[in-house]
């Protein structure tokens, strides 16, 4: 449920626009079937904009109520008139799988990124795409990789619809039993219909290589809600 919004606050910016939105998705991936929620923030100013999100997962294996926590943090800073702007952000977390007092608990591994980023938008703002190009320090890890983000948005059948997500690709080394790899892609792509401005419902799903614990190609879909403050 990472950044799913941004292409759409992306086209806010140009409005002078903020957004914030709550969604709560229910996870029916293999071996998953639980609950989670995503708080999203894009703010706008003179400078450039902000943007971030928290992740909380509930009810994995044992646990009662929060079992993982993640979130993204991310500037991008205006530089003068020039198309591109530079692009600063951190990313981190921790989980759990195990309840009680010796449960089992692991960290994401921290990351900070920067590098540059590009926006396309419609006159309209019907649809638009931002690329993101970064440097990558994974904390314990790689402290020289890369990441490569795509972001995109499209609204139509008269704005009743919308069709946002993003896609990663970048470089990190992962150990699955005697196999080890080198790179990590995900992509959420989201499908929204918009009951009104504020409430909207839908589904994401969850295309990933070697993401999360998981080696190779995986497909998680989820349905969910979405409540635009």
């Amino acid at each position: 449920m990472k950044k799913l919004l941004l292409a759409l606050f992306v086209s806010m910016l140009a409005l002078g626009a903020s957004a914030q939105n709550v969604q709560t998705h229910y996870d029916m991936g293999k071996d998953r079937g639980y609950l989670t929620t995503t708080v999203e923030m894009f703010r706008p100013d003179s400078w450039g904009s902000t943007f971030f999100f928290i992740d909380m997962d509930y009810g994995v294996g044992d646990v009662e109520g929060v079992s993982l926590a993640y979130w993204e943090i991310a500037r991008a800073i205006k530089l003068g008139d020039l198309p591109v702007a530079a692009h600063v952000e951190y990313n981190g977390g921790f989980g759990q799988w195990k309840a009680g007092e010796f449960g089992g608990a692991y960290q994401i591994n921290d990351s900070w990124l920067a590098g540059v980023e590009r926006s396309w938008n419609a006159a309209d703002f019907s649809r638009g795409f931002t690329l993101q190009a970064m440097y990558k320090n994974i904390r314990g890890k790689n402290d020289a990789s890369f990441q490569i983000t795509g972001v995109w948005y499209v609204n139509f059948a008269g704005g009743k619809m919308s069709f946002t997500g993003f896609a990663d690709f970048w470089r990190e080394d992962n150990v699955f039993g005697t196999n080890e790899t080198d790179f990590v892609f995900l992509s959420e792509p989201q499908l929204w219909y918009n009951v009104c401005k504020n409430f909207a419902f839908g589904s994401e799903v969850e295309i990933s290589s070697n993401f999360g614990g998981m080696e190779g190609f995986n497909v998680m879909p989820t349905v969910a809600a979405k409540w635009t403050f």
